[in-house]
């Protein structure tokens, strides 16, 4: 039997914040969503609290699961361990540590699994492990996306090794999920450490996190006492956590929802696994066809090969954060590779282009000396591109083409990148972007330098602005080399054959958008806007063949250069049947 619940909590008269002390109003400390409006602290919630505060309205029904705490050690400290659990449940209303429930938020049906610290300090025993992975059954039952709330101090130890059985338990429902096309996402919420952390709280597609929240395998406490050195102050909360690239997004309280809704409504409306079909657009236009490209070499003038690399480099060409303002709608960003950092010149997440979800990934450069030394001159490092391939993973998992934007003088040289596995990243990159069975459309939108370009490259239609450039090395690297002076730039550029004229005669760019006059930068608007026309039209063509058939597509566009094989007659000979 399900229950229907409705919003019920207990007005305080009056709340002493534990942050700055001020005494706030008990309503308008409710109305705050328990945040402080002087000091932004906020004070943990219960899982009901929680659950009314993510759910559209308030109301939420009680998924009608079974599980219970035994005590299989008969484990007894100061107090028999089921007295320690009728006490929490006495005190929290609650069975467990956790309360699982099916809502709505903003309008997308979901499944969620909310900790509650109060109880045993959120710790993960049997009963608690049984309750996530029935969850996790009940999304993939229904084809419902699965939100986890984690607040824990680790596995239970009153229950001894089969607590710790719980973290395989539920990251195989997890798989399950996987497996499933179905969207995860973890909201970790302060403190969550131990078994919790390491299990679902971040096998989740997407890792939210409050401000401050604290996330560890080990305590802070055990950590300093083992290698006896102080910690910083940051360290292991959200903040610190963001920037090493473990989680995605660290996000407010009172914007949760409107949060949780952007990805949700992205990861429901995409192609169905099932016909491999996606959405038309939904804003009412007709759809986009590919008019603004240009595939006939006539149509494109001359250009001095040297003049077009400094057009490329111009600082006033819109980026790929620009476009993703522009030609973009919704576009919600992602950090982090999981392993070990967020690299800022890669920037990438989902998005909606004319009412169809994208996972939409770019190099990011900059307009003022200031940005690009923030973004590192758009040169990633290992974790930029490790950042895009989880990125393209998550778009397999769910159905969602995938769009990257490209503008990078190549891959960051430094010694750090090398120690980090610079050469191994870009290759996984490849080779995984020829495995995708989604539709993959790369532009590249100033500077295509080397195999730092070619990672996020690796498409199904390549296109170009008319004053983009591609090449295996910068001029300036090549003249060096070849002449033996970095003078001899324009003479290597020219040689190189950088410009879209010829990449369109190479057959290495399908199409070349032109562009504004003046440039991309003299009218940053009507670019967006062909590129989103371009895209919309190129996905759209690609939306007639099956996962096999983009691959087997992509696969044969690469095969033939250097070959006398042609796209077409390598299809022709996949699809021949093998004997």
């Amino acid at each position: 039997m399900t229950q229907i619940v409705d919003r019920v909590v207990d007005e305080p008269a009056w709340v002493l914040c534990p942050g700055c002390t001020t005494p706030v109003y008990g309503k308008r400390w409710l109305r705050n969503l328990s945040v402080c409006p002087e000091c932004g602290r906020y004070t943990a919630l219960t899982a009901v609290e929680r659950l009314t505060q993510l759910v559209d309205g308030g109301r939420y029904e009680r998924l009608d699961l079974v599980a219970r705490s035994e005590d299989p050690l008969q484990f007894v400290d100061t107090v028999p361990y089921p007295a320690r659990l009728a006490e929490a449940r006495a005190r929290t209303g609650l069975d467990e540590a956790v309360l699982c429930a099916r809502g709505a938020v903003e309008g997308v049906p979901v499944v969620l699994a909310v900790m509650d610290f109060h109880f045993m300090g959120g710790s993960l025993g049997s009963a608690v492990g049984e309750l996530i992975t029935l969850a996790a059954e009940v999304a993939l039952a229904g084809r419902t996306p699965l939100v986890i709330v984690s607040a824990s101090g680790g596995a239970r130890m009153q229950e001894g090794v089969l607590s710790l059985m719980q973290m395989a338990k539920t990251a195989a429902a997890l798989a399950q999920l996987d497996e499933a096309g179905l969207l995860t996402v973890s909201l970790i919420t302060d403190p969550t450490f131990g078994g919790v952390a390491a299990s679902f709280a971040t096998l989740c597609d997407v890792i939210l996190a409050e401000p401050g929240a604290r996330l560890g395998f080990a305590g802070r406490r055990v950590i300093e006492q083992t290698i006896r050195q102080q910690l910083p102050a940051e360290f292991q909360t959200a903040e610190f956590l963001l920037d090493r690239g473990v989680v995605d997004r660290i996000v407010p309280r009172p914007r949760l929802r409107a949060e949780l809704g952007r990805l949700l409504r992205a990861a429901t409306t995409g192609t169905d696994p099932a016909t491999g079909e996606g959405p038309s657009s939904g804003d009412g236009r007709p759809d986009p066809g590919t008019d603004v490209l240009v595939r006939d070499l006539g149509r494109l003038p001359e250009v001095d090969p040297w003049e077009q690399v400094r057009r490329a480099r111009d600082l006033t060409r819109p980026t790929t954060l620009d476009y993703l303002a522009t030609a973009f709608v919704d576009f919600q960003e992602l950090h982090g590779d999981r392993i070990s950092g967020d690299c800022p010149s890669v920037v990438g997440g989902t998005a909606m282009l004319d009412g169809r979800p994208v996972v939409v990934i770019g190099q990011q450069k900059g307009h003022t000396a200031a940005e690009l030394s923030q973004r590192n001159f758009g040169m990633p490092m290992p974790s930029g591109y490790r950042k895009a391939a989880r990125l393209m993973r998550l778009a397999e998992k769910l159905r969602l083409p995938v769009v990257t934007l490209v503008d990078t003088p190549g891959a960051y040289p430094g010694a750090d990148a090398e120690e980090q596995g610079q050469a191994v990243a870009i290759a996984e990159n490849l080779r995984l972007m020829a495995t995708l069975t989604v539709p993959v459309v790369t532009v590249i939108i100033g500077e295509g330098g080397s195999g730092g370009a070619l990672a996020l490259a690796v498409a199904n239609r390549v296109l170009a602005f008319t004053s983009a450039v591609y090449s295996v090395i910068s001029p300036e690297g090549c003249a060096a080399i070849l002449w033996k002076d970095p003078a001899a730039a324009p003479r290597a550029a020219a040689a190189l054959r950088v410009g879209a004229r010829d990449l369109l005669r190479l057959g290495v760019v399908d199409a070349v958008m032109v562009e504004p006059d003046g440039g991309t930068g003299a009218d940053p608007l009507a670019a967006a806007e062909a590129l989103r026309r371009a895209l919309a039209g190129s996905l759209r063509e690609l939306r007639e063949l099956t996962g096999p058939q983009l691959r087997a597509d992509r696969r044969a566009r690469f095969r033939q250069y250097g070959s006398a094989l042609t796209v077409e007659s390598e299809l022709r000979t996949m699809s021949q049947p093998r004997r």
